[in-house]
């Protein structure tokens, strides 16, 4: 059964959830089916050569295309706002795939400092070993930006709110920069989500995500993608790059991810309720020796997020009194919430960032960043807040 979905972009954000790019079988299944096929037949070798050749669309290979891939990508467009969506294997698969496939060498390539560990050696260590000149600014500082491009630039990189500081970058004015000094400009809006920050309409070229945070939402899989409406960059560049290195999403993945999408918006609301109450309750207590969140009006760039962002996000991040061994005393004594580098799970999960996704940094990184030895990050998870305040107070309580 086939129906008229041309009208989609016109849904509300629940119905594209739920709706957007459903293509059903010929057995016409309620629940999207599971294409686990690596491959497709052909009724004639000519109709074979047409397809390599481009001549006729259809699939010919899951490494290039699948249908379950497929709608994970129309339906997450949708909800970005952005008409091209290419699925990966991994949120970092994004990240570097979004950069690599335009970038040559002698690029210059400017970046926020503040960025997830893995996104920082990227920029810092793989694409300059390839001739590509990175530069590194307090993404906070819009006249550290100006400098930097004052000059040519081919592509902009940055993180808001970044990981695990909550530090908030202009998208809107870096954009602008950007423009002049001829750069595009790719957005890791993972910590926000598409459904609280769309940096696409704020002037973005190309935005990327970890599917395996929000978008799972359940610590189920991992995944990635990369939105843009540029497509010229999408055939010359990202395609070509993404069907000869083989960062594939599996279908299953891009299933489960269809099944997340379906509820992301109903538990972003709940995170972020979740995660303001949280960071309030903690920032009236006294032995709490930093308490960062962009909801709160205490947050050095509080009116800038709000300005972007449509809630404060999911993230809260501490710093307890003493040091690492307090902060380890701190994790070890909860008793719901769970260690973990993972985020926006539907599980509270809490990670001490210089030992873990930030243990690359050098201390003089880390302090440049204000990640400190007390720093704690906290995904605030879907469960009764009750419970997750009770323990985090019984937790800090253990400290001393």
């Amino acid at each position: 059964m086939t129906r008229d979905l041309s009208n989609a972009a016109t849904w509300g954000a629940a119905t594209k959830l739920i709706r957007g790019g459903t293509n059903r079988s010929g057995f016409d299944e309620t629940c999207e089916a599971i294409f686990m096929s690596s491959g497709y037949v052909y009724a004639t070798a000519r109709e074979a050569e047409e397809a390599f050749k481009g001549e006729r669309s259809r699939f010919v290979y899951s490494r290039f295309a699948n249908p379950t891939v497929q709608m994970f990508e129309t339906r997450l467009a949708l909800l970005e706002g952005a008409s091209l969506c290419r699925a990966t294997a991994t949120g970092m698969a994004a990240v570097f795939a979004s950069l690599a496939s335009q970038l040559r060498t002698g690029d210059r390539l400017v970046s926020s400092r503040a960025l997830f560990g893995s996104c920082h050696y990227v920029v810092s260590e793989i694409l300059p070993a390839f001739g590509i000149v990175s530069e590194l600014v307090d993404g906070r500082d819009l006249d550290a930006w100006k400098r930097a491009l004052a000059q040519p630039a081919a592509c902009v990189f940055l993180e808001t709110p970044s990981n695990p500081m909550l530090d908030i970058v202009d998208i809107s004015e870096v954009c602008r920069l950007a423009r002049k000094a001829g750069a595009k400009v790719v957005v890791d809006n993972v910590f926000a989500s598409p459904i609280l920050q769309k940096p696409l309409e704020l002037g973005a070229d190309i935005v990327v995500y970890s599917a395996t945070k929000h978008i799972d939402g359940q610590g189920r899989c991992l995944g990635g993608a990369i939105l843009t409406n540029d497509q010229d960059y999408v055939e010359t560049r990202l395609t070509p790059f993404l069907r000869h290195t083989g960062p594939a999403l599996s279908p299953f993945n891009a299933w489960l991810l269809l099944k997340g999408l379906e509820t992301l918006d109903l538990r972003i609301d709940r995170h972020c309720r979740n995660a303001l109450a949280i960071a309030e309750h903690l920032a009236a207590r006294n032995d709490v020796a930093r308490i960062l969140h962009p909801g709160l009006i205490s947050h050095p760039q509080h009116d800038l997020a709000m300005r972007q962002m449509r809630d404060g996000g999911t993230i809260v991040t501490i710093d307890v009194e003493g040091g690492r061994e307090e902060a380890f005393r701190f994790l070890d004594a909860m008793q719901i919430i769970d260690i973990s580098n993972n985020l926006g799970d539907s599980k509270t999960l809490a990670t001490h960032p210089a030992t873990t996704t930030h243990q690359r940094f050098t201390p003089e990184q880390r302090e440049e960043l204000g990640i400190r030895e007390s720093t704690v990050r906290l995904s605030i998870g879907l469960e009764d807040r009750a419970d997750l305040i009770d323990d985090l107070d019984q937790a800090l309580a253990g400290i001393n």
